[in-house]
């Protein structure tokens, strides 16, 4: 029987994640299961029963990944996953932790359905970018939540083509472009006046920000659409970011064109609750008040 592995990415700036990361490490050692951290953090960590993984590897061999942290500490944990085919699970140590699936609390009924593979996995859409120079291919990446193409001198706007499966859309003077997966509707895409998309559904959202142009609404494409973003002669610079992570410095005449993913990410679910829930426990939306539908209207016995 194959012994099962878990990589930990930790925020190990912050003392409430270091300590959940050690007892995690702990309880799924002494259950059996191998435990590897990343080269950067075990110092901080200081776990005798983790091995230490050089970050190159990856989470190679791991058929989990746990990220304890916030949002960012999740997408981080994601580059690694994502290669590996890995479930990844998110420990909400931050403030909104919208992808997380667990709070800190949970720690304890979170290691035991996760040695008993007691969890669904939910694959997220995500998007792959490249830029091109001419006829040469610059630049090739990814991102899980969105990738934005933004001003690269704060003084000035920036000035963007956008462009929908080969054909222009609109030109948009502003502060750039959000791309975004349903995933990252939450996110920047959200704060730029996007809409939430619930994650079954496969789209990319693309949203301005604060674009000076009369057609400046955000819109829904296809997942098979190829969205494309170019940069005019005088548009001055422009940077993209994949993530909030990776980024790509844009030239004059660079076009970046971002499609569906060919290689989704595999979020970790624990618990029944609907994405509606999640939206309101997360925001803390007002539902008081709600009687919800009768016993006939939804069908219960």
């Amino acid at each position: 029987m194959t012994r099962r592995s878990a990589l930990l990415v930790v925020h190990t700036g912050r003392k409430a994640a270091v300590t959940a990361g050690r007892e995690l490490a702990d309880r799924l050692a002494a259950a059996g299961m191998q435990v590897r951290v990343l080269e950067s953090e075990a110092a901080a960590l200081d776990c005798a029963a983790a091995h230490v993984t050089d970050p190159a590897a990856g989470a190679n061999g791991s058929d989990l990944v746990v990220a304890l942290g916030g949002d960012g500490t999740l997408l981080r944990a994601a580059e690694f996953a994502r290669p590996a085919g890995a479930a990844l699970l998110g420990v909400n140590l931050g403030h909104v932790g919208f992808l997380a699936e667990a709070e800190r609390t949970d720690l304890e009924s979170m290691v035991e359905r996760l040695l008993s593979s007691s969890y669904d996995v939910e694959e997220r859409m995500t998007l792959d970018v490249v830029v091109r120079r001419g006829d040469d291919v610059v630049a090739d990446n990814w991102a899980l939540n969105d990738v934005t193409v933004e001003k690269a001198a704060r003084q000035r706007m920036v000035d963007l083509m956008v462009e929908v499966d080969a054909r222009p859309l609109s030109r948009w003077p502003g502060d750039g472009v959000v791309c975004a997966t349903p995933t990252g509707s939450t996110a920047y895409a959200f704060s730029a006046g996007g809409p939430v998309v619930w994650p079954s559904v496969e789209a990319i959202l693309v949203v301005p920000i604060s674009a000076h142009a009369l057609f400046a609404r955000p819109l829904v494409v296809a997942p098979a659409s190829t969205v494309a973003i170019e940069v005019p002669s005088d548009a001055g610079g422009a940077i993209a970011f994949c993530d909030g992570r990776r980024t790509i410095d844009l030239a004059v005449h660079d076009r970046l064109e971002i499609r569906g993913g060919t290689q989704p990410v595999r979020l970790v679910r624990l618990s029944g609750a609907t994405f509606t829930d999640r939206l309101v426990g997360k925001f803390r939306l007002p539902v008081r008040g709600w009687r919800g539908p009768s016993d006939e209207e939804s069908g219960a016995d």
